[in-house]
């Protein structure tokens, strides 16, 4: 993997794409209007765009018909975040819709009063609200926090179980991002009662993957977890195409790395995850405020598990944990 299939893809494409350039054309200001913001690509009608959309249908909003979604997608690219949400506050949208803790960044230092509605780990400790039954600002949504250890700390549980021998385990993860920062504390809280060696692997920008992989790749580790969130966010294809070339088994939050080659993925269902922010918009379109809208927690989890990836690596997953896959890649 060459530094330049990091740094240059997908640039020029961070602001618009193809589904939504509709939202360019002129239209009543009466419809309310939405700005919607992710870190991620915006090829191949992302999970986290088709849950929304679905969302919005069920609550009885048509795009272009009684309601403006103006879309916007890092494209990976994380130093981008602060000037489309920038671009998204001239549109004069009434509700913004960040997906991600970097999104929600970028949104919260750019209005302090236009309502928010968020999708991130625990937005407690990013400070984002005062706590989640009273958010207490303009923020409010969903989060992916599960209990003490976080879902990185049950994915290393996973890992381990699945890969008894394993001993020294890559962490991809960006220390700008506190919601990262807090789930390698977790991380490490497990490595240290099952007597694992974690590997950091800091990435902060785009041009560092490719660095940070090789690194790993270097130091054989047993395998890999990749912490989900910017700038890895929008290579998840090219960062599991790696792993698997370098027979690195892969863990992580994201079903697309698990999809392209990794090995299994534990974490909300982000179709369900993003359908639900819908609601939020819906309310507060209606007249509730963020600060009086509870922060709702991630409930549907899912265990993705590739089989064709651990059978190219001769790896034997104990039945226990194919048996509580949601789903089995074949």
């Amino acid at each position: 993997m060459r530094r330049r299939q990091f740094a240059t893809l997908g640039v020029t494409g961070a602001a618009l794409i193809a589904f939504p350039q509709h939202s360019r054309a002129q239209q009543p200001q009466t419809l309310p209007r939405i700005g919607w913001l992710w870190p991620g690509n915006s090829a191949g009608n992302p999970q986290e765009v088709a849950g929304f959309q679905q969302g919005l249908k069920e609550f009885g909003y048509v795009d272009q018909q009684n309601i403006i979604v103006d879309y916007r997608f890092g494209e990976g690219l994380y130093d981008h975040l602060h000037g489309l949400a920038a671009e998204l506050m001239q549109l004069r949208p009434d509700v913004l819709v960040a997906v991600g803790p970097a999104a929600t960044t970028a949104m919260k230092d750019t209005t302090s009063k236009l309502p928010i509605v968020s999708l991130s780990g625990d937005p407690v400790a990013a400070g984002f609200v005062v706590s989640l039954a009273r958010p207490g600002g303009n923020i409010t949504g969903v989060s992916m926090i599960q209990g003490a250890e976080g879902l990185t700390g049950k994915r290393i549980e996973l890992l381990k179980d699945a890969l008894p021998a394993a001993i020294r385990i890559g962490m991809m993860f960006n220390p700008d991002m506190p919601d990262a920062v807090a789930s390698i504390g977790q991380a490490q809280q497990v490595a240290s009662r099952r007597g694992l060696v974690l590997v950091p692997a800091p990435v902060k920008q785009v041009i560092e993957i490719d660095a940070a992989l090789t690194t790993l790749a270097r130091e054989r580790v047993d395998a890999v977890h990749v912490e989900p969130g910017s700038p890895v966010t929008g290579y998840q294809r090219e960062i599991a195409v790696f792993l698997l070339q370098h027979r690195i088994p892969a863990v992580s939050e994201f079903r697309l790395l698990i999809e392209a080659g990794g090995l299994f993925s534990y974490g909300p269902n982000i179709f369900e995850t993003a359908r639900r922010m819908a609601y939020f918009v819906d309310r507060i379109l209606k007249g509730a405020k963020p600060a009086d809208l509870p922060v709702e927690q991630a409930t549907k989890l899912e265990l993705v598990v590739n089989l064709k990836t651990a059978k190219l690596l001769n790896i034997e997953l104990p039945p226990i944990l194919l048996a509580r896959a949601d789903e089995v890649i074949e």
